[in-house]
């Protein structure tokens, strides 16, 4: 068993990343459906927050059937940031995670996300400020370092741990490479073999297959997986990973009608909790993957990302399962 200070979770869970515009409620709902042990949702600005801007109080809504469930949050500025705790546990989440990873340059330059990875005492002092101010556990998730040649990422863990932070997430990235390049996930597995450390460790990064993840678990000996790129457009990827750690095998495909049925469960639960513009818009990158592999289906695709009436998107999935209704996916 995997504990987050009292939240049990089983062996080697599988954790749904915190993504800009994707881990939204809608998106949480269906992979928490299809295996997600514990989903975070989009990160939140601090300095939003505070300032009660619209979109940074929207992305505090949670709901019952997600839980457990964390709300991740960035910034830089102390007094933000702990003020920030006090409107987050209104939420009634059951994790708090501060965002030390995210490369995105506007959110760098305001020394938050990985660009607190070049000052590594106002990441502890921050942590252990914040843990004071809540009764909830707060998490961390972070980055390697700021660039290969600033990889302190045992120490960073160790001193996290010390002040109080209940879990750890790794991306096997520092800021510098982006997104580039293959994740390393021997740091992380070393973070997780230092004697001193006893919070769980998740790594984060290229976990794209099932057999990734097992590898993961059985090579590097990590507490879980966190999973964000593999799960857009694919919320049955926890189901699949599971499967295959229970059996050894694939599970099979999933079928047309299933896919169809997801994409529509997922705009229309988007449209109602953020209105119809934007639930229709922010629901267009997941369709790519959701019909991935149909020929001959760019037709069809372009209908669903440029429509701007839901209508005309609902018709493009009818349409799609009388068209392609004989199609077996591999």
């Amino acid at each position: 068993m995997v504990k987050i200070g009292d939240i049990e979770l089983p062996d080697f869970p599988l954790l749904l990343a915190p993504m800009e515009d994707v881990s939204d409620p809608p998106f949480r709902a269906l992979c928490k459906e299809q295996g997600a042990d514990v989903v975070y949702t989009e990160f939140v600005s601090s300095e939003g927050l505070i300032r009660n801007a619209a979109k940074s109080v929207m992305k505090l809504d949670i709901y019952e059937k997600e839980r457990p469930v964390g709300i991740q949050i960035f910034g830089a500025n102390m007094e933000s940031m702990l003020q920030t705790i006090d409107i987050v546990e209104k939420s009634n989440p059951d994790i708090i995670d501060i965002n030390f990873g995210c490369p995105v340059k506007k959110v760098v330059s305001k020394g938050a996300g990985a660009g607190i990875l070049k000052d590594i005492c106002l990441m502890e002092q921050l942590t252990a400020e914040m843990v004071k101010r809540t009764n909830l556990p707060v998490t961390v998730k972070t980055r390697l370092g700021w660039d290969h040649d600033s990889i302190k990422i045992v120490e960073v863990a160790e001193r996290l741990q010390d002040v109080g932070c209940k879990a750890i997430s790794i991306h096997g990235r520092t800021r510098a490479q982006m997104y580039k390049g293959d994740a390393d996930w021997k740091p992380i597995a070393e973070v997780k073999n230092n004697p001193r450390m006893h919070i769980p460790v998740f790594g984060n990064g290229d976990i794209d297959t099932p057999e990734k993840a097992m590898l993961m678990r059985d090579s590097y000996g990590l507490d879980g997986a966190m999973i964000g790129r593999a799960s857009i457009g694919n919320p049955w990827f926890f189901k699949q990973v599971k499967h295959f750690f229970e059996t050894g095998e694939h599970l099979g495909p999933i079928s047309l009608a299933e896919r169809v049925d997801a994409a529509r469960r997922h705009l229309q639960m988007a449209i109602d909790w953020k209105g119809e513009t934007l639930g229709v818009f922010e629901t267009r990158r997941h369709y790519t993957n959701y019909f991935r592999g149909i020929p001959h289906f760019k037709k069809y695709r372009m209908k669903m990302v440029t429509s701007d009436d839901s209508k005309d998107v609902f018709a493009a999935f009818d349409e799609v399962l009388d068209v392609f209704s004989d199609y077996q996916f591999v």
